[in-house]
């Protein structure tokens, strides 16, 4: 198989993105490129509705730019589309014309429904989630959507974002009480015309784009989060209202030294969370989630997997993919591991309760354990924790990422314990004793294919007292090699479980 491109390019209100994503000889997808160009096009309306000349001048050579990096990384497909500040625009027509002409590139016009869809799809298929709000707060529009079982019921677009509220309600980057009265009175009585908002109480809000990543970032910044990561970032309700107050204080000058906060989001991150939080009262959600993925996600999973685009098993994709990525390891060798190691989680969880999330952790963990070989395969473990936690594995929390990377570069409680070190305030007290217990039964099935030849192809375990006894059913040798790895591992393991594990003759 080779290799395949596909670039994206979201002309928005406030910026103008291009991601070019691409799949692997292995089937693995990715982001290889990354560009953005701030526009604020929903600033640039004049008092007819039209776009001005010098905006869609600036726009044609962003898109020819953005042209020119696809070229240069052999990147012949590309999907443009545009959302509220030219879906708004009295010359849309026009504009949409240049663009073709002079930039060489047919966009695709989002109605505020698609733009929803789109967002949506991004969404669900990167987060483990069931039920909630998605709430887009662009530069011109701000779309709410309802979803339940993942199932996308209900969505809205409004046409109001944090660009054109800054300009209608701040004043050199200030907003006063007075302007805020105003802001909020115009927002609620936009949600009023849609009363299923306020029906549904309870669930979380779920946040995309500029405005929820800014929030996120913040947030973290301002509480030393050790985790550099803010898609799947919960934030309590509360925390949006003191952090509003703290930046509608400041004036521009500050408001830059602002932990967290970019300098292209100094001057709209007053309206884009004074909106974040109308929201949340309007929903009466329960809390915030930031999500990194929206829009340009959602347009790669249509655009690429264009009969099912909505993913069946967000965990099981993902790790696939990160396997993909990094397929050194031989991949017999991964599948029998896991395999086995699933097979002694199922009998042992018997006679030791384990958290009910426990199972996915060690599928994960018995998938990934070897793919810091692609590094160095000396120091594997090490690298294999380092490229999960860095890694976008999605459908689990940051806690849960870290768990199973600690799981999957196990060695000894001791060196557990350093891994995890600098991730102390995201763990639980009992989680290190949970990592000692699955990190010692993935080395135990690890044990069970030491030669790597997958010579014991089908066992049967059983627990009798003291002793875990693993009964081979077919296999294609002696199992010499196993039968010692499973002997030096046996003190270690019965210290853990209370099981000696014995490999029995054929």
């Amino acid at each position: 198989m080779r290799e395949q491109r596909i670039g994206i390019i979201d002309i928005g209100s406030n910026s103008i993105r291009l991601v070019i994503y691409e799949r692997t000889t292995n089937g693995a997808h990715r982001v290889i490129e990354g560009s953005k160009r701030p526009a604020r096009l929903s600033g640039e309306i004049d008092a007819g509705g039209n776009l001005s000349v010098h905006a869609i001048d600036n726009l044609v050579d962003i898109l020819r730019h953005f042209r020119l990096i696809c070229s240069h990384q052999h990147t012949y497909t590309i999907r443009a589309v545009a959302t509220a500040a030219i879906r708004n625009a009295a010359n849309r027509d026009d504009i949409l014309n240049r663009l073709d002409k002079e930039a060489g590139l047919r966009v695709e016009l989002l109605s505020g429904k698609e733009e929803a869809e789109f967002g949506f799809l991004g969404m669900i298929n990167s987060m483990d989630i069931e039920d909630g709000f998605l709430v887009d707060i662009g530069g011109g529009s701000t779309e709410i959507s309802l979803f339940r079982n993942r199932k996308l019921l209900r969505s809205v677009s409004f046409p109001f974002g944090c660009v054109n509220l800054a300009r209608a309600f701040m004043d050199k980057g200030m907003m006063n009480d007075s302007s805020l009265q105003a802001l909020e009175l115009y927002v609620k009585e936009a949600f009023g015309q849609e009363p299923w908002i306020a029906e549904n109480e309870g669930l979380p809000l779920v946040a995309v784009g500029g405005t929820a990543r800014a929030f996120g970032k913040i947030h973290q910044a301002q509480h030393h989060y050790p985790f550099q990561q803010t898609h799947n970032y919960p934030i309590a309700k509360q925390s949006a209202d003191s952090l509003f107050s703290a930046l509608r204080s400041l004036p521009l000058d500050k408001r830059k030294k602002f932990p967290g906060l970019s300098k292209d989001r100094v001057d709209l991150i007053v309206p884009g969370l004074a909106v974040l939080r109308l929201i949340l009262q309007g929903c009466k959600a329960s809390e915030y989630i930031i999500c990194g993925a929206g829009l340009r996600d959602g347009l790669f999973y249509t655009s690429r997997f264009t009969e099912r685009p909505l993913l069946d098993d967000v965990l099981a994709y993902s790790v696939n993919n990160l396997c993909a990525l990094h397929p050194e390891p031989p991949q017999q060798h991964i599948s029998h591991v896991n395999v086995t190691a699933m097979m002694l989680f199922d009998t042992l969880s018997l006679r030791y309760p384990l958290p009910e999330r426990s199972r996915s952790w060690m599928d994960a963990a018995s998938m990934l354990f070897r793919i810091g070989a692609s590094i160095d395969y000396y120091q594997y473990a090490k690298h294999s924790f380092y490229l999960i936690v860095n890694s976008h594995l999605n459908g689990l929390s940051h806690r849960e990422i870290l768990i199973v990377a600690a799981i999957a570069s196990f060695r000894s409680k001791n060196k557990a314990r350093q891994h995890l070190n600098d991730y102390k305030q995201l763990l639980e007290s009992s989680d290190l004793e949970l990592i000692l217990r699955l990190g010692t039964l993935l080395q135990l099935a690890i044990a069970l294919d030491r030669s790597e030849a997958q010579s014991l192809q089908r066992m049967r375990l059983e627990a009798v007292e003291d002793k875990l006894y693993i009964q081979p059913l077919l296999a294609s040798d002696k199992l010499e090699v196993e039968r010692k790895e499973v002997d030096a591992l046996a003190d270690d393991f019965n210290k853990v479980w209370g099981f000696i594990p014995v490999l029995q003759s054929i």
